[in-house]
Formats: structure tokens, sequence, C-alpha cells
């Protein structure tokens, strides 16, 4: 089969590489039709992890079941089925209690195990012509009969979408609230618009790429340019003094309006931008190091904090990756009634061959490559 492999720092390649299969009873194949371009793809594309060379990338992924084990009960041949980026076993402590981000059963170092994921287990990438699922009766997000027609809105289950909705409940955002998202990125954006489907009264973009902030007003926020530095002034005269809630969907890989890598720098305008009391949710990646970081201290995953000004307004945080599988099915029949259209932040629709060149272009943060999804 065709699949995109890294192979180093900035070099991926479609290659043919052995077919996947079954190797458990519970597995299921799918042939991918739907594979996204990730930010945190970007981050083993540029060599920022230890992602070994000759592993298949790819978390976002949807397609159809072609083969299923023996063991499988409920997923079926022909069945379409969006895929959490999260691989959960469904019966451990923490799948039990919905928090399958955090897996005890994968086969990683640490809680919690993803397709093409660096440090997340040994699981091959989606961004492939077939992809083995494990533990598939959990797994599997069986969608309805529209899949094919709304398939870009469906493939958003996989990661952005719950994640962007992760961050939104994780700052406890309720109606009627003003909130405050940096980073307009596909998860930012998400993010605003989750925060729009909760009832938020004002939500509020921070980013500097024209091409993302145009989208982020096309969510319904009002987009706010930091290249000038004067951006938490403005959230405050916006909001009366301070957000209620606000999202970092940027992580560790954040530039201060100069350019320079700053990786404290989203959490520390949002405690500035919160107000005391309010509540932050994190959802951007951060790493317990990072080689590529600019000082010794963000290196080893460490960051200066305000926490002196965190603590003098009383506000709290919630932090981590989403665990999918609480959100999926409920975001899906919102996708299904029409009440949602992830699909708005797609800018490219190209196929697999077309993929290194894709994460090329998005890498280089070229306008108007906002999300790409491959279509093996």
């Amino acid at each position: 089969m065709k699949a995109l492999v890294y192979e180093g720092p900035r070099e991926v390649q479609v290659k043919d590489v052995p077919d996947a299969k079954i190797e458990r009873p519970t597995d299921v194949l799918v042939r991918i039709t739907s594979t996204n371009i990730c930010g945190s793809d970007l981050h083993m594309y540029e060599g920022r992890t230890t992602m070994e060379p000759g592993r298949i990338l790819g978390h976002e992924n949807l397609g159809e079941v072609i083969e299923v084990g023996a063991g499988v009960d409920r997923v079926r041949v022909g069945d379409r089925v969006c895929l959490p980026f999260n691989v959960g076993c469904g019966f451990c402590a923490n799948c039990e209690r919905g928090f399958t981000g955090f897996c005890l059963t994968v086969d990683s170092d640490t809680p919690g195990g993803a397709y093409g994921f660096a440090e997340m287990g040994t699981y091959s990438g989606g961004q492939a012509e077939i992809l083995r699922v494990p533990w598939a009766d959990f797994n599997c997000l069986v969608l309805p009969e529209d899949a094919e027609e709304r398939e870009n809105d469906y493939v958003m289950l996989a990661d952005i979408f719950p994640t962007g909705y992760h961050a939104t409940e994780l700052a406890d955002v309720s109606p009627g609230e003003s909130v405050v998202v940096y980073g307009a990125g596909p998860v930012g954006l998400m993010a605003a618009y989750s925060a729009r489907l909760r009832g938020a009264a004002q939500v509020i973009v921070v980013d500097r790429q024209p091409d993302r902030l145009r989208l982020a007003e096309r969510a319904g926020a009002i987009a706010v340019d930091d290249s000038g530095g004067d951006h938490v002034e403005q959230i405050r005269e916006l909001t009366d003094g301070g957000a209620d809630k606000g999202c970092e969907c940027v992580g560790y890989q954040a530039h201060d309006p100069q350019g320079n890598e700053t990786p404290e720098s989203t959490m520390n305008d949002l405690v500035a931008s919160v107000r005391a009391t309010g509540a932050i949710g994190v959802v951007g990646v951060f790493l317990p190091q990072d080689d590529g970081a600019p000082t010794k201290l963000t290196q080893d995953g460490r960051l200066p904090f305000d926490f002196g000004q965190f603590w003098f307004k009383g506000q709290r945080i919630g932090t981590g990756q989403a665990n999918v599988k609480r959100y999926n099915r409920y975001l899906g029949n919102l996708i299904h009634h029409g009440r949602a259209e992830p699909s708005f932040v797609v800018s490219h629709e190209l196929p697999l061959s077309e993929g290194a060149e894709a994460y090329r272009k998005f890498d280089d943060r070229e306008d108007g490559w906002t999300k790409v999804v491959l279509k093996p």
C-alpha cells in the first residue's frame, strides 16, 4: 500500500510499504478516504519530537471498513467510520472514566496512545491507503447515512473539532460569557466555533495570520491581530476589563509579535487577558522535553509562568489532550442535523501523492493553507 512516511526533519515521502493487516481478533482494517494534516504533525515534521524515521504519519482519519477480526461484534464491513486520534482500549480505569486520551492499556511508555504519533505507542498513522484499528468496537465511530456527502465535516471529529470543544470544556464556557482564544489555527478556530455553539456572547480570537483571522471572523469571532503587541489591552477594552474564559490553542511553539519563539507567551497573555476568577483551557501541545526550544528551561518542558498574577487573580486552568470519544458522537449529531459545519476550515483537498508538498506549504504557513485534507 502507499503511505506517507516520516524520513527526518522536514522530509516526508509517499512510499510503498507493507499492507496493514489484522493482528488481533478485535482489529478492523479501514480503507482511508480522508486523512488530515494536523499542526501536531508539523511538530514531528520539523524534527521537534522523537518521531522515528520510517513511521507512517497521520492521526485524523476516516474511511470504510474493509475487513473485521473474529472478535469484532458491532462494526461491519462497509461501515464508514471516523477514528478518534486517541487509541483506547475501552476497559482500563481511565477509559472507563472517559479519559480515553490517557488509556493505560496501549503499548506506550506513558498513558495514552495515538496513530502515527511520537511517544504515543507504535500504532501506524492513517496517511495511508489502509489503517489497522485496534479495539475497533470501541474506537470506531460508525457514521450515519450522510457520511460520504459530508465527509469533510465528519473527518474533523477525529481530532480538531473535539479538541477545540475540549478547550471550551476545560475553561467551562457558559452561555452569555466572553471568551478569548489564543491561536487561529484549526484547533483555535474550532475552539471559537465551539464557544459559539455553547452560547458564548462574545468570542475573540488572537493571531497574526490574515487568512486565519478571516476564518475566525467567519466563525463569528472578533479577530485581534497581535503583531502590534497591544492585543492584551485590546481584549481588556473589548471585554470591559478581561474575558470571562480563555483557551490556549498554540502550544510550546508560540512566538511573540516580533517572531521570536517564546513558549510561555500565550500562557502569560491569557493570565493577563482573562478576568479575576476566570478559567483557562489549555489544549495546545506542551512537551516535557524539546531540544529545539530557545532556553534551557523550556528545553526541559518548563515555562517562566506568571504564577503570581495567576494566583492573585484566583484563576484556574484545565489542561491536556482531548478525550475524543467523550465528545465525538454528540458533535457528530450536530453535523448530521445541520447545526455544525466544521469543514469551513478546509482550504485544500489533495491526493495522498501530493502529501509531501502539502506538508511543506502548510509548515511554511503559506497564505491560504489553513487545513489540508488528503484523499488516499
